[in-house]
Formats: structure tokens, sequence, C-alpha cells
């Protein structure tokens, strides 16, 4: 046994010169000293011996121990030391080198075109409303003249959770919503997250975004929207801006109205953003339909209003000269740093 510990000890000794770090200190101190340990496997064995020899062989035993004990805390110290002056010498800075470029973060051209707008509608005395996205039936069709057998009912063109749930097809629900819960006069915006059945091109998402507004009120006229819209125009893409109404049909406004705006890229000369007619189609509008407001509780004998919906991307597009929606989606930051 004498000789087992004879050669415990010179080969940790050996061994522990040939240590270059804690974690190999800390292995070998396992394989000595640990509760499974080859000196540790000795003291186990003592029961062998006999009573005579068990004072004496546990004495040298602890001895050992305590010199290998002894060697390890050494050893730990002198390794942390070399360990910690080697981690200084790598975290070490040299304050002469110039600062890495941290590139400055900006809106999304969606999101400067949006606030551009709710800042000009909340200067016109418009209030910005939000509602769900998961929409019931009710206020997204019924309450907007569209009845169950309308077309823009149809699954094709629809998201239809459940026969009476949708995904919204425009921001019109929050108006019905607000129309149902206030009394006039209502002057509100509703901007949001809008779906339906399109294929992704150019020019089209399932996904995209509307902006609409709503005006109810005594003696609204077709006048009172012109204006509005007129300021609208200006305000987003500068002075000589104006609108062209050209009658058009929807369910929720009589008369209805699409509206052109003098292209801003020619100033209305004609060019290849507007296909040389001086106009590009940017919104729908009109009057509230009577039997809207009659169904939304409103006397239409009392009461006017008008309403108009207009896609955020497509005014992003037409404020930026941007050739493809898409790039609009994809996060391109070669793109989105023009944006600045």
């Amino acid at each position: 046994m004498q000789e087992k510990l004879k050669a415990i000890r010179e080969n940790f000794i050996e061994e522990l010169k040939n240590v270059q770090d804690t974690n190999a200190l800390e292995q070998l101190r396992i394989r000595v000293l640990g509760k499974k340990g080859e000196l540790t496997s000795i003291l186990r064995g003592m029961g062998q011996l006999s009573p005579e020899e068990r004072p004496r062989m546990g004495q040298i035993v602890n001895e050992t121990r305590a010199k290998l004990e002894s060697a390890i805390e050494s050893a730990q110290a002198t390794l942390k030391e070399k360990e910690k002056a080697l981690r200084l010498q790598r975290e070490t800075i040299d304050v002469t080198i110039p600062p890495a470029e941290r590139s400055a973060g900006s809106l999304h051209p969606m999101n400067i075109v949006l606030n551009d707008l709710i800042e000009i509608f909340t200067g016109m005395g418009f209030e910005t409303v939000e509602g769900p996205e998961i929409e019931y039936d009710h206020y997204n069709f019924e309450l907007l003249n569209l009845p169950k057998n309308h077309p823009a009912r149809d699954a094709q063109d629809t998201f239809y959770v459940d026969e009476n749930v949708v995904l919204r097809t425009h921001t019109s629900p929050v108006q019905a919503r607000v129309m149902t819960t206030r009394k006039p006069p209502i002057r509100i915006i509703s901007p949001g997250r809008v779906y339906r059945a399109d294929e992704v091109d150019a020019t089209h998402s399932p996904v995209f975004h509307q902006i609409e507004g709503l005006v109810i009120d005594k003696n609204i006229s077709m006048g009172d929207l012109k204006g509005t819209l007129d300021t609208f125009a200006q305000r987003l893409y500068g002075k000589g801006i104006v609108t062209r109404f050209r009658p058009s049909f929807f369910p929720f406004t009589e008369p209805s109205a699409e509206v052109d705006l003098t292209c801003s890229a020619c100033g209305g000369k004609g060019c290849r953003v507007c296909k040389g007619t001086g106009w590009i189609e940017v919104l729908g509008a009109g009057m509230v339909n009577p039997r809207v407001l009659e169904m939304c509780g409103i006397d239409s004998r009392e009461y006017s209003g008008f309403a108009f919906g207009m896609g955020i991307e497509r005014l992003t597009i037409l404020k930026y000269n941007v050739p493809d929606m898409r790039y609009l989606y994809e996060n391109d930051l070669r793109f989105l740093k023009q944006f600045r």
C-alpha cells in the first residue's frame, strides 16, 4: 500500500508540471483526490489491514493528501494569475483605433407617410380611431350596405374565419362601430391593416394598409369633401396638387367618386408615371349613403356626411416614386436606408 501511495504521489507531481489551465488542474484533483479518486480508493482498502497497521497507514495517507492539496492550491494560484494576465492581454483596448460605425435606424417609409397623414388630418380636426382586424360580418359588410348576396362577400375576395367573422377587407368597420356608438358630429380617420385574397405582385398584396376618413354633421356637402381632399393632397405632395373627381359606385356612398391627384412627378404635364395623363388615381370617396346612416341609427334627414379611403402603400409609392410595392415588405436595408 505504501508503494501505491508513493506511485500516486510521484505521478501526481509529474502530471502537475504539465497542467496548463485551471480546468485541467480540477480534472487532475478529481481523479486523485475526488470521492472516487485514487487516494480515496486506498483509504477504502484500509479495512484489509491489521489493527496495528491501520493507524500508521492512515497517518501516511493523510500526510500524502495534505501534500497533494497544498501542491494543488499553489498551482491553482499560479494558474489563475497566468489566466488573468492572458485575459487582460486579450481584452486590451486600443483607444487610438477609430470606433466602429453605428448606423442610425429610421422609420419605415410607410410609417413616415402614415405619420404625415395623421398629422395632416389631425390638423383639420380629425380624431384617429382604430378597431379590430378580425371583424364581424355585421360591421364589415351589413352596416355598410353590403348584403349577404353582394359580390364583395365572395370567398375568392375575402378571408372568412367562419360564416359571421372575417379578416376585415377595409377599415370601414371602424366607421360603422363609431356611427353606432356615438352621436354626430363625427370626424374621424381610421388607419390600419386590412386583408383581401389577392395574389402578390408589384401592385397587390393579401395584406396591406388603409386609412379612411368619415365626417358626419349637419349640412355636410360634396364641397366639404373636395376641400378636405385638396388640403390633404397639397400638404402631402406639395402646392399645386389638386383633386379630380370621376363618377363611380360604392355601396356605402352616394354619390361616389374615384379621386385622382395631379401627378406629383410632372406637375400635371404628363409623364411615364402618370402615363401621359397628368393624373394619378389614388382613392375612393363620396357622400355617406343615407341607408348606411339609418342602419347605424343616425337620422339621414338631419345629418349628412362624407367618407374616403386610400391605400397607404399607394400613397408611399407615389410620394417616393417606388416602382414595386414589394420593396416595402422585403426589409432590404439597401432600400430602407434611403429614408433616414
